[in-house]
């Protein structure tokens, strides 16, 4: 099964001294030796090197360019990048509509769409209830992660 894995969970990943991040960790590893395909999407990643290279202070990492370019590129060999298209953009407009969605909430939309365009059904994230209004969209908490 595909799974998308939510920008949330890389960053957990990516404090490894958290205990979010331990499970984080050990969802991704355990969804590998299951066999799922873990996928991102481009906004992943970019939302991904927004948090990273942004200064504590501001609720962001503090990383190099240099450090998050190689976590960027480490993500890219675990992760099968899914395309975004015009396909993914109209399925987002009409989401959004459909659900009214506002704010920040748009960046899940958009996540769902690039899964619907992609058949993947299921969405690796901490942030359950945010997914949880779409149909077909199966959101999947860490530590749930069997």
């Amino acid at each position: 099964m595909q799974i998308l894995v939510d920008t949330n969970v890389l960053l957990r990943a990516a404090q490894r001294g958290q205990p979010a991040g331990q499970s984080a960790i050990n969802s991704i590893k355990r969804l590998h030796r299951q066999q799922h395909v873990l996928c991102l999407a481009p906004q992943n990643v970019v939302e991904f090197w927004n948090v990273c290279t942004r200064p504590a202070d501001v609720n962001g990492l503090g990383l190099s360019v240099t450090a998050t370019e190689r976590y960027v590129k480490k993500l890219s060999r675990m992760f099968a990048i899914v395309p975004d298209s015009l396909q993914t953009f109209e399925k987002w407009l009409e989401l959004v509509v459909q659900h009214s969605v506002v704010g920040a909430k748009v960046h899940d939309a958009r996540l769902v769409a690039i899964m619907n365009v992609h058949g993947i059904g299921a969405i690796l994230t901490f942030n359950v209830k945010d997914f949880s209004r779409y149909d077909g969209v199966t959101p999947m908490h860490p530590d749930s992660v069997g």
